[in-house]
């Protein structure tokens, strides 16, 4: 039976985006480090500052909080990693 040349939409199979494994280590670090409530609770405050000092604005609250989960990870992650005694 010969293959189709230009695939139909029906047989074309999506792929879902692929997470490194650096970022889940790193989440499952972070999250075993203080516990995921804490760390949520962290992530919504600096969202907060973040949305406060660009004046509430609408429209940006995505990019506040996924800027503010690297910001809390980044520093909660230097913090485990830093040195030790």
């Amino acid at each position: 039976m010969p293959r189709e040349k230009n695939p139909t939409p029906s047989t074309v199979r999506k792929r879902a985006p692929r997470k490194t494994v650096a970022a889940e280590e790193a989440n499952a670090t972070v999250t075993h480090f203080m516990g995921p409530e804490l760390r949520s609770a962290l992530i919504a405050e600096t969202a907060f500052f973040r949305a406060e000092k660009r004046g509430f604005a609408p429209g940006n609250e995505l990019e506040d909080w996924l800027a503010a989960e690297s910001e809390v990870d980044a520093k909660l992650m230097s913090a485990e990693s830093g040195p030790r005694v």
